[in-house]
């Protein structure tokens, strides 16, 4: 697998496209307004073409050029069936910008499997940022893509619409029982692993609680 990243946007959004360079299939997770341009000078200096755009969760600073990505494109859009209405119906709190809808055409159900080329992501329902927020397991190469759930030295917040602590508390308990070396890429900030991670995850395993 073929990883490029960029941080884009008012909230440094980790934008990703993933490329098999054997079949010059790729995806892109979390395309954050202003990604568009990049990622079709991306695609097009390697040849790839584009079969899936994913958003981990339904919130304007990961979903804002779902539309623009999508008409340049074709690909269709994936999200968990809880956060679609966020898609589709965007609330764009605090976002200095408009935030066009998008209209999801994959589900991204728990256990389900995104495959292109010889890449295969497993779908990790993870809620507690959203209700629908997802983490994608890539296990033939160690990655995981954590959305908002899981940062370096932290989770995402649960005091916006649709967060839940006690949800929140059950997905970070569920990562620590991923294996140690998994390098960690989240929604936003440096990257990390779960070893690194692996005290905080289990001190919320353990008390059923999120630190103060």
């Amino acid at each position: 697998m073929e990883l490029i990243q960029r941080a884009t946007g008012p909230l440094a959004t980790n934008v990703y496209l993933l490329g098999d360079p054997e079949t010059r299939e790729a995806i892109a997770i979390d395309t954050a307004i202003p990604s568009a341009a990049w990622i079709g000078e991306q695609l097009a200096a390697r040849d790839w073409t584009l079969r899936l755009i994913v958003s981990t969760h339904r919130h304007w600073d990961h979903v804002g050029d779902n539309a623009a990505v999508q008409a340049a494109t074709g690909a269709p859009i994936a999200c968990h069936p809880l956060d679609r209405h966020g898609l589709e119906d965007p609330q764009p709190l605090f976002a200095p910008f408009p935030i066009p809808p998008s209209v999801p055409a994959v589900e991204l159900a728990e256990a389900g499997v995104i495959r292109f080329g010889a890449i295969r992501l497993l779908v990790l329902h993870t809620p507690g940022h959203t209700e629908g927020s997802v983490c994608l397991l890539a296990p033939d190469d160690g990655v995981l893509f954590s959305g908002d759930t899981l940062f370096a030295g932290g989770w995402g917040r649960v005091d916006l619409p649709g967060g839940s602590s006690e949800a929140m508390v059950e997905s970070l308990s569920r990562l620590a029982g991923l294996d140690d070396p998994l390098r960690v890429l989240p929604g936003h900030g440096a990257a990390t692993t779960i070893r690194r991670e692996r005290p905080l995850l289990e001190l919320v395993a353990r008390e059923g609680r999120l630190p103060a």
